[in-house]
């Protein structure tokens, strides 16, 4: 059997190079002790949770699995600080982060020997992160869910690779084994899936959403938040659509972050479709069927293996 393996998988001593990607209030403990377990690499989302929370996830994953773990902090958070302590008095093996700049915490989790892998959008920041010492970045294009930036995957993913020497994680609109290929032929040797794994067994987000999306279509995501500088992706429902009239209407942005708060929790717990922020790539629509997360893992990459077996044929 046709089998993947790159330099991210002898760094991190994972099987295959798939990360699960960090969704806030999504990705706990249980869901990334699973892809772990599956042979991938299981990340923790601190999202906006108190440290806590966080440290509580960390033994609910290390409990399940021996295998690595990351977790992944959200910079814009009021907990990023003391979460950034925690992965270090943890020992989790993995951090990434999200939604800012990690420069004042890379040197401390270095120290600690974490391996530090950014969430990049351009390439100014990739050349920042590299020369302060990340272990690999994530090139995360606009069709990812949650907070995103301008660049689609197929523009940002060649030029961040080469902007650095580091390993190359490709994130955004992902879902199977083309798009894993894809993420290879521009240079990645990882990939990052988050939408995928909200079909996850393990997966504990409301019924409702995860519902929303095995019928999602094509055009099933928008981006709101662009006015406050964090555009963020996720399903077009009633909230995402009120937001969006709310934000263009002049609603100042004080009430405009009232408006959001809580609304993902609301989400994936609730199922609210009035007050919940469904977040979603673009990719919702290739996910079929609700299936275990090592298999989800295992299928995308023998998925990819002979495609790009193929791709070395076509020039003679």
């Amino acid at each position: 059997m046709l089998m993947i393996k790159s330099a991210i998988c002898e760094m991190l001593g994972i099987e295959y190079p798939v990360f699960q990607g960090g969704m806030a209030w999504i990705a706990d403990g249980k869901l990334a002790a699973a892809v772990s377990d599956g042979g991938g690499l299981g990340i923790i989302a601190a999202g906006n949770a108190p440290a806590s929370y966080v440290r509580q996830q960390i033994h609910i994953a290390k409990d399940i699995t021996n295998k690595p773990i990351g977790v992944n902090i959200m910079l814009l958070s009021p907990f990023a600080d003391e979460v950034a302590k925690v992965v270090i008095e943890e020992k989790v093996q993995v951090v990434t982060t999200g939604a800012g700049n990690p420069s004042k915490y890379i040197k401390e989790w270095l120290a600690a020997g974490i391996k530090v892998i950014p969430v990049v959008a351009s390439v100014a920041l990739a050349k920042l992160m590299t020369r302060l010492g990340a272990s690999a970045l994530i090139a995360e294009g606009g069709e990812s869910g949650g907070h995103v930036g301008e660049l689609t995957t197929m523009v940002l993913v060649p030029q961040i690779c080469d902007a650095t020497t580091l390993p190359v994680i490709a994130a955004g609109g992902i879902a199977d084994g083309r798009g894993v290929a894809a993420a290879f032929m521009l240079g990645a040797q990882g990939v990052q899936m988050g939408t995928r794994f909200l079909a996850a067994n393990e997966c504990d987000i409301h019924h409702i959403y995860k519902e929303k999306i095995l019928k999602a279509t094509d055009l099933c995501t928008m981006v709101t938040g662009k006015r406050l500088g964090h555009p963020v992706r996720s399903l077009r429902t009633q909230f995402a659509r009120e937001y969006s009239k709310a934000e263009y209407g002049g609603m100042p942005n004080e009430e405009l972050e009232e408006l959001a708060t809580g609304a993902l929790r609301l989400a994936v717990q609730e199922g609210d479709n009035k007050k919940g922020c469904f977040l979603s790539g673009q990719i919702a629509a290739m996910v079929k069927r609700e299936q275990p997360a090592a298999e989800i893992v295992k299928e995308v990459v023998e998925e990819a293996a002979p495609i790009l077996l193929r791709a070395s044929q076509w020039v003679k």
